[in-house]
């Protein structure tokens, strides 16, 4: 008697999970964008917010600096791998520099595949170029000397990169704006941090922007321009091309950076 009993309550039990499972099958898998709620009507993005901002940012952005947005970074890091996957459709790339703790994206080319070209490169002006050159000299001497940061002040930068004007660059006057201008410009870049008035702090991004070999490069060319010949067809090399952007210089910088 206890054993029958004991059999039909298996047999109970049995029916009763074939029964779940078979109501289970007749419910509808959650639609992807109903995971969220609309952040907007018609919304049909299947981000949370705060990878969506982060995505928009690093299109916007040159570089995304670690020490500079933290909070970004953390993010970044968590979905790096659903950014990647992100920009890639868009044809472009993202490099990660974790010695560094910086993060900025490339535009892929092929020539075997057409690829729609999203971003451009820009190029620095000739004066931001001859800024970009002390600046990585002094970053590399300090570092070779064990420092922790390199600094410099503006009247050095001043000192130091006029002595590469040549005649064609104006007046003193006309030297000191330019450079003054190209600053400003590298500290929007994050390039320099300017933590007093005229005192900067180089930041390891001045590695990427001009490697060893274009440094070695452009000094080579430094020692040459003093020969019009030479100078005269020179532009070009100091040209650095920088990481591609979505955003648009404004007409002087382009109008410069075809000298």
């Amino acid at each position: 008697m206890t054993e029958t009993a004991t059999q039909s309550d298996l047999d109970a039990t049995d029916a009763a999970v074939e029964d779940a499972a078979a109501g289970e099958a007749f419910i509808a898998p959650a639609a992807m964008e109903n995971d969220l709620d609309e952040l907007f009507p018609g919304d049909r993005g299947v981000l949370d917010p705060a990878v969506r901002r982060l995505f928009v940012h690093v299109l916007q952005r040159r570089f995304l600096m670690a020490d500079r947005n933290r909070e970004e970074w953390t993010v970044l890091l968590d979905n790096q791998q659903l950014i990647e996957s992100r920009l890639n459709d868009l044809f472009v790339r993202l490099v990660v520099d974790h010695d560094r703790g910086v993060a900025y994206k490339q535009q892929v080319r092929s020539d075997e595949f057409e690829m729609p070209i999203l971003l451009r490169d820009a190029a620095y002006t000739r004066s931001e170029t001859l800024v970009l050159v002390h600046l990585r000299t002094v970053y590399q001497r300090e570092s070779a000397a064990g420092e922790p940061a390199a600094r410099v002040d503006i009247e050095d930068v001043e000192q130091t990169v006029m002595s590469y004007f040549v005649d064609a660059d104006g007046d003193t006057a006309r030297r000191q704006r330019s450079i003054r201008k190209a600053m400003d410009r590298l500290a929007r870049d994050g390039i320099v941090d300017e933590e007093t008035t005229g005192r900067f702090r180089i930041s390891p991004l001045v590695e990427i922007v001009l490697s060893a070999e274009k440094l070695r490069e452009l000094r080579d060319w430094l020692r040459t321009q003093s020969d019009p010949a030479v100078a005269g067809g020179a532009a070009s090399v100091a040209s650095v091309d920088v990481f591609d952007e979505a955003e648009d210089d404004d007409e002087d910088d382009l109008e410069e950076a075809a000298l």
